[in-house]
Formats: structure tokens, C-alpha cells, sequence
């Protein structure tokens, strides 16, 4: 039952509701608390909560005067809070006409950078490198069983393949060299911080701009955080001819 009084500390009782409560309030932080085990670490702490505040009350903390001053801190954030979900809650959602228009005066926003589908080996001297990319191109190894064998990096796994990427993911050196190949092609030994590399580019990819299709689900949220922002800024306006900022 939600009501179930599971601990009572100094008359004060902690219900199933309340427990479930903050369960729920952490899992929204990442953290698995629903099970057995977890409900009885929510449990201890909310006894442990209730002890506090009743020394709390005990020792008339809510009379302090720093305690006074935190909480008038906490009660102007609150309303700075409140204040700011009243500006915002009369923004109304984004219309097709008003998203259609937003992608056209935004395109450059959308566009995908040059971008290359690239395996590499890793070893730690030019002279092993070169004795691999001798083997690779005579065929007696292929250039995936090089790197499963002889790369240090772990992309061996996966027979050295690192995946898509684009300009600026990778070491300076290794950048520059990659966005140079062509495709299928494998390079000489390439010096970076982490050792020598020889690299195979899969394929390359031109720079694009999205389509409206392509994106249209991330649209309607992104024009309607403009809208928000546009009426933000409207209103700090406002408030700034109603109360003159002077900056010291």
C-alpha cells in the first residue's frame, strides 16, 4: 500500500510513498534504486533525514541567522525560477510554416563536415611499420590481419577499422594525412605522439547540407528553444526599462 508507514523516528513517519518518492527522484540521476536492496538504502537515509531535522528543530536551527540568509537565498532562486516558467509557459509550439522557415534561414547550421571512414595498425617503431606495409602490399598478410596481430591500439579488434570521423577527431598528424588518401588506398608510416601508423582510408565523404526531411524531428525542438530564447530576451528588455541596470 502507498501509505504504508514503514519507520516511525521521534513520531515522525516515513510512509512507502515517500520512499518511493526519492526513488524515483534518483533514478532520474542515473541511479538504480528499485529493488529491494536499493528501497532499503532510501529508507536509512530518509530516517537519517528525519533525525537531522529533528535536531534541527531541537536547536532551533530555523531561527539562525545564517540559516535565515540561506533561506532567503533558496526562496529568491526559487522565484527567479518560477518567474522565468511564467515567461516561457506562453510560448506556443513551433508550426510547420514557422519550422520550414527557421531550416531555410538556417541552413549553414546543417551541414555535415568532410568526413572519412578510416583502419589503422599501431606499432612502435618505423622500421616494424615498414615491414608490415611491405607484407600488406606483396599480399602475404591483409591489412585487417595486420592490424588484428600486430596493432597496439584496440581497433585491432575490430581488424584496425576506426569507424567515420571528421576533420579535427583525430591527432593533428594523422588528420592531415587521412584527409589526404584516396580511397583504398594505404599510407606510409604516419610519427604521432602515440607511435607509428599505417593507415587504409574505407571511404570519404563530401561535405552536405541536410535536408529538411532528413532533420525535421530535430527541428520543431530547436525552433521552439529559439522562440523560447527570443522571449527571454523580450522580457529582459522590458524589465530593464522598468528597472534601470547601472553597471559599476
Amino acid at each position: 500500500m502507498e501509505n504504508k508507514i514503514l519507520a516511525k523516528v521521534g513520531g515522525l513517519a516515513i510512509t512507502e510513498a515517500e520512499v518511493n518518492e526519492m526513488i524515483v527522484r534518483l533514478m532520474q540521476s542515473g541511479q538504480n534504486l528499485d529493488n529491494a536492496q536499493g528501497k532499503a538504502m532510501v529508507l536509512e537515509q530518509l530516517i537519517a533525514n528525519k533525525l537531522f531535522l529533528l535536531d534541527a528543530q531541537k536547536n532551533m536551527y530555523e531561527y539562525n541567522a545564517e540559516f535565515k540568509a540561506q533561506l532567503q537565498k533558496v526562496k529568491e532562486d526559487m522565484l527567479v525560477n518560477f518567474a522565468m516558467s511564467k515567461t516561457l509557459e506562453g510560448v506556443k509550439p513551433a508550426t510547420e510554416d514557422e519550422i520550414k522557415a527557421f531550416y531555410e534561414e538556417n541552413k549553414e547550421r546543417f551541414v555535415a563536415g568532410e568526413s572519412v571512414n578510416a583502419s589503422h595498425l599501431l606499432v612502435d617503431s618505423e622500421e616494424k611499420a615498414n615491414e608490415l606495409l611491405e607484407k600488406i602490399k606483396a599480399g602475404e598478410i591483409s591489412f585487417e590481419d595486420a592490424a588484428r596481430n600486430e596493432s597496439s591500439c584496440p581497433s585491432s579488434e575490430n581488424g584496425g577499422n576506426l569507424g567515420e570521423f571528421t576533420k579535427g577527431q583525430m591527432v593533428p598528424e594523422f588528420d592531415e594525412a587521412v584527409f589526404k588518401m584516396n580511397v583504398g588506398e594505404i599510407s606510409q608510416p604516419v610519427k604521432t605522439q602515440f607511435g607509428y601508423h599505417l593507415i587504409k582510408l574505407n571511404a570519404k565523404n563530401e561535405e552536405k547540407t541536410y535536408g529538411f526531411d532528413e532533420i525535421r524531428g530535430q527541428l520543431g525542438d530547436l525552433v521552439m528553444k529559439d522562440k523560447q530564447q527570443k522571449a527571454y530576451q523580450s522580457k529582459i528588455n522590458q524589465l530593464k526599462i522598468l528597472y534601470p541596470v547601472d553597471q559599476m
